[in-house]
């Protein structure tokens, strides 16, 4: 395939499936299957056209990430105590990523693992949705308590496994631990950032020397199209988490699971 037209797929399928709870690492790791791709440069090119996809959310949140900084009058995600909650929620994925970091790019970046992931997933969020209607403590982000913010940090652990998802895991955590459905979405989104620029600023500089100038518009354009296509989905979802339950994205984890599983079976 034209290099130009993988890159846009790839810059696609990033921004995409970056915050819907269905794996965008899974499904890149599958892209670059189907499409022949592999080794160091394809994996730090999948991580670093992430860029695109998390400054849409910064666009999206800028009054909430400027309040980090500049805080409001009645503002209590912002400031000093914001900062303090999303550190929090990064802290233990962070940690856990930094030790398990080669044993998990050695074992866990393969098709039949993220098959399994995705399953894993989606009987999660089966069982969560499923469970009996609990009281939500937590409605909006300036609700939010050190507790919550530190409770998602565990269950965001999860998404180290390829297929799992980050915003699954963080969206899942935070409605097992009390939180409105439309705000766990809401602040897996604003949590990712700083754990993914994180990540992303790690790969960007280990494996720079990777690329060549000839590679920078392949990476501009797939920042481009991860950019606007992560824009569009966000907004979507959002507006998707007044209507509906996280079931259909069960289901499509469920049947992309079980087409790769059956593709990958020895014959």
């Amino acid at each position: 395939m034209d290099l130009w037209m993988s890159t846009i797929i790839s810059g696609l399928v990033e921004g995409l499936t970056e915050f819907l709870p269905i794996s965008s690492t899974g499904h890149l790791i599958l892209l670059d299957a189907l499409l022949g791709k592999g080794g160091d440069k394809a994996a730090a090119f999948d991580i670093i056209i992430q860029l695109g996809a998390i400054l849409s959310v910064v666009v999206i949140y800028w009054d909430r990430f400027k309040g980090l900084f500049f805080p409001q009058a009645r503002q209590r995600f912002a400031g000093v105590r914001g900062l303090t909650l999303l550190f929090l929620t990064s802290f233990p994925a962070a940690l856990l990523g930094l030790f398990a970091h080669k044993a998990i790019k050695a074992h866990l970046f393969t098709p039949m693992t993220v098959a399994i992931s995705l399953a894993a997933g989606a009987v999660l969020i089966l069982i969560v949705e499923n469970r009996g209607r609990t009281r939500e403590k937590y409605h909006d982000l300036d609700s939010i308590s050190p507790s919550l913010a530190l409770g998602i940090g565990l269950f965001q652990c999860l998404a180290l496994w390829p297929g799992f998802s980050r915003s699954a895991a963080t969206i899942l955590g935070g409605m097992i631990l009390g939180a409105r459905r439309k705000l766990a979405a809401e602040y897996s989104f604003i949590a990712a950032v700083p754990i993914m620029l994180a990540a992303t600023m790690y790969e960007l500089y280990k494996s720079w020397g990777e690329f060549s100038a000839d590679d920078l518009s392949y990476l501009a354009l797939g920042f481009v199209v991860a950019f606007f296509s992560a824009w569009l989905a966000v907004k979507w979802f959002i507006g998707l988490m007044t209507r509906v339950t996280l079931r259909p994205f069960a289901v499509y984890r469920l049947a992309l699971a079980l087409v790769v599983a059956v593709t990958l079976w020895p014959s």
